[in-house]
């Protein structure tokens, strides 16, 4: 079993940066992709970016040049630094962990952005 654990959330003001975390802990295996979602209310799940442990990367074409994944396989973590953010970056955003046909969600951190 997979715990996901997010955290660095929080209300911004528009341009302005954060950081988001996600450490996991429990039945790691070697090969697997972590990334991040958001949501609003009323509204679909979103994939934001994700990274493989090779340390392959996709974007959102909403976030590309904004956002950037990054991992530490040692240390089971995950990282979202985002940069110049919006209002419409305004979201539940949620830490994803895929490996052999499983996928483990962590609670969620919300990130506001307003001015």
């Amino acid at each position: 079993q997979v715990q996901l654990v997010e955290s660095g959330g929080g209300l911004v003001q528009p341009g302005e940066s954060l950081r988001l975390s996600c450490a996991a802990s429990g039945s790691i295996f070697s090969v697997n992709t972590m990334g991040w979602y958001r949501q609003v209310p009323g509204k679909e799940r979103e994939l934001v970016a994700t990274i493989s442990s090779g340390g392959n990367t996709f974007y959102a074409g909403s976030v590309k040049g904004r956002f950037t994944i990054s991992r530490n396989n040692a240390k089971n973590t995950v990282h979202l630094e985002m940069n110049s953010l919006k209002p419409e970056d305004t979201a539940r955003y949620y830490c994803n962990l895929r490996q052999r046909g499983d996928a483990t969600w962590g609670q969620g951190t919300q990130v506001t952005v307003s001015s």
